[in-house]
């Protein structure tokens, strides 16, 4: 039985409780962005090796540099394959409705990973965060001038197609292009990219447990399109969350292993339409407000983007993330475009 339900209006990031009549009013107030300092709590430091973007233990020091796919997130392509292994996943919206994945891999890599989609400039930037090697298949106008100009190391279908890239048979173009691991080492191979820089580690910790709501289900709606409805249901015997997409869960295609979440991050962004084919211009720069979710507990923060990572700050000091997975949505605040965001107990 539903015991509180909140919601947030993407416009003005307003909490309304269903029990009450009581508004927390939207902190206006952004934050500069500031260096990632690491505080004498909250943050835990091991003498053992971790691998940096999950903070999980390894027996020896990770070398791998990050790989950051573009992976389809239309209804055509689900399920996906790869996702279950990613480090960090941002969820972005592209045109319209549609969202799409940035699946950031580092810890383990996937054998198959896919359907790789076009790049977009905002998703380049968030790749280039953890300076990773970008792989996509197609562009926007704005990500092919930054790809042609050596912003990041890339391998685009584009160029692949055939090769690097394959087409699969079990799904219709636009949504059957794969990649494997083996054909991004020997595209980087050709290139001549450094696969051995591992990116800078994220704070981590797993001293105590996580305060807040409890928020055992959330559920991020983009424009009320069903289709494209994140919900992220707590497992209690997992301590993790996992996704569903307009009620499906969200599992690997061959393997049916599912996405299991430690840390759900959720930003809100301004967003606007800049050309007749829907595409953005979303502002990941600013800062502003955002909600932590872990262990069944959701807490308001804001977030920031510290050398090109969007990160968890709280009173302008910063918030470490769970050992594991994080999943980090960007939903709109700019006001005409709608969405919203729930949870309940």
């Amino acid at each position: 039985m539903l015991k509180r339900a909140l919601i947030i209006a993407l416009s003005s990031f307003a909490l309304v409780a269903c029990s009450s009549d009581k508004e927390i009013k939207k902190e206006s107030d952004k934050e500069a962005a500031t260096p990632v300092v690491k505080e004498e709590t909250g943050v835990e430091t091991e003498e053992m090796n971790q691998y940096p973007l999950t903070g999980m233990a390894e027996k020896e020091e990770s070398m791998n540099r990050a790989v950051a796919v573009m992976v389809n997130n239309h209804p055509k392509a689900r399920p996906q394959s790869g996702l279950s292994k990613a480090d960090i996943v941002y969820e972005v919206l592209a045109e319209g409705d549609i969202t799409r994945f940035l699946a950031i891999f580092q810890s383990r890599m996937p054998k198959e990973i896919g359907p790789v989609r076009s790049a977009r400039d905002y998703y380049i930037e968030l790749a280039k965060g953890y300076d990773s090697l970008y792989v996509a298949h197609g562009y926007s106008p704005e990500a092919k001038e930054m790809l042609t100009n050596g912003f990041i190391d890339d391998l685009n279908g584009i160029q692949y197609d055939g090769t690097l890239f394959k087409r699969a048979s079990f799904r219709k173009a636009p949504h059957n292009s794969y990649i494997t691991y083996e054909h991004i080492k020997e595209g980087a191979e050709k290139n001549g990219f450094d696969m051995e820089r591992p990116p800078d580690a994220l704070n981590f910790s797993d001293k105590g447990k996580s305060n807040g709501e409890a928020a055992n289900s959330v559920m991020i709606s983009y424009n009320h399109n069903p289709l494209f409805n994140a919900v992220y249901d707590f497992n209690d015997k997992e301590g993790r969350y996992e996704r569903f997409s307009n009620g499906e869960q969200t599992i690997d295609y061959k393997s049916k292993d599912p996405v299991l979440i430690e840390n759900l991050f959720i930003v809100e962004a301004p967003h606007k339409i800049v050309d007749d084919k829907g595409r953005r211009d979303i502002d990941l720069k600013s800062g502003g407000n955002a909600y932590l979710i872990q262990e069944g507990k959701l807490r308001k923060l804001q977030w920031k983007n510290v050398n090109g990572r969007i990160l968890p700050y709280e009173k302008n000091k910063p918030v470490s993330l769970r050992k594991g997975s994080t999943w980090i949505n960007v939903i709109p605040s700019s006001p005409g475009l709608a969405g919203s965001v729930s949870y309940q107990e």
